[in-house]
Formats: C-alpha cells, structure tokens, sequence
C-alpha cells in the first residue's frame, strides 16, 4: 500500500485526518516524538505505546553517520533496528544545515557537512538525502532543505527558498 491522507474534518484554521503508511494509521493532527538517533530518549517503548504514540521522528543525518546505513539494513531496516512498529518519518538532514551552520559549506549542489562526531567531511546532496531516506525504509521522507539563520535578510530568505524549491525538483 502506497502512502495516504484522508481528510476527517475540515474547520477554518484546521484539518483533521488519517495518514496511511504501510506501518500504521496516524491520527492528524499528531504529537511526534523524537528518536534521533534511533530511540527517544528518557521514555520505553512501552510508555509510547501507552500514550497511542503511532508515529516517530528520525533524523536521517544522524543515523547516517552513527550507527550507519549497514548497521541499519543488517536489522532488515529503521523499524526492526528500533525496534518500532508504527509509522516512521525521517527528516531530511535540512536542519543540521542550520544547526550545524559552523560544520557546514552549502552549494547549489549540495551541503558539505564536517560530522561534529569525528570532524569527517560528508557531501550530502538533495538525491542522497532521499536514497539515505529510502535506505532507512522510512514511512514519510522528506526533501532535503536549507534552513535560513535568524535573523537573515528577506534576500537571504528567498534565496534559501528559492534554492530548497530547485533541490526538490531534483
């Protein structure tokens, strides 16, 4: 089954639906908790379970660089390695470019990130960030994006605007 949204209710300010992923349901509007790295912190499995968490954040910057793709795929992808049976969505790597911005060189081919890990160059373009994304066997992926400093001029806005429009079409 391919992905899905349904709309339940619609009011002026807001939309009420139903993603269907091939792992689950998920109820919109939705809290998403975050599992970096590949588990969220301080809470079990168990505990999301109990509060019909039905969706996790992954960042796919992060698990790229540690545990890496081959520990992933060795667990037969993202959900068994996490042990998760719900819908997963990965983001795209767009925000380390912002949180990052000391480790990080942006091109309009791509960003060159410096891993403040172990200080190892990686280039990440918008087409790999998607073949991460779909190595993980995400649920949602994202496209890749460049996320603007504040403040930053309206130039600046639209540039990055600009730029994280042509690197989706890509």
């Amino acid at each position: 089954m391919g992905f899905q949204f349904r709309v339940k209710n619609r009011c002026v300010s807001s939309r009420m639906g139903t993603l269907i992923t091939r792992n689950g349901k998920v109820q919109t509007p939705v809290f998403m908790p975050v599992g970096t790295a590949g588990t969220v912190k301080a809470i079990t499995q168990e505990w999301l379970l109990e509060l019909k968490s039905s969706i996790l954040l992954a960042n796919t910057y992060h698990l790229n660089l540690r545990p890496g793709l081959d520990v992933i795929n060795e667990s037969d992808g993202l959900h068994n390695f996490m042990g998760w049976e719900g819908a997963i969505l990965t983001d795209s790597g767009g925000y380390q470019v912002f949180s990052h911005r000391n480790l990080t060189s942006v091109s309009e081919e791509g960003v060159n990130f410096r891993s403040h890990l172990d200080g190892r160059s990686e280039f990440i373009t918008p087409e790999r960030a998607i073949e991460i994304q779909h190595n993980l066997r995400s649920d949602i992926i994202m496209v890749f994006d460049e996320c603007t400093n504040y403040p930053c001029t309206e130039q600046e806005a639209r540039e990055s605007m600009l730029r994280s429009m042509r690197w989706a079409k890509r």
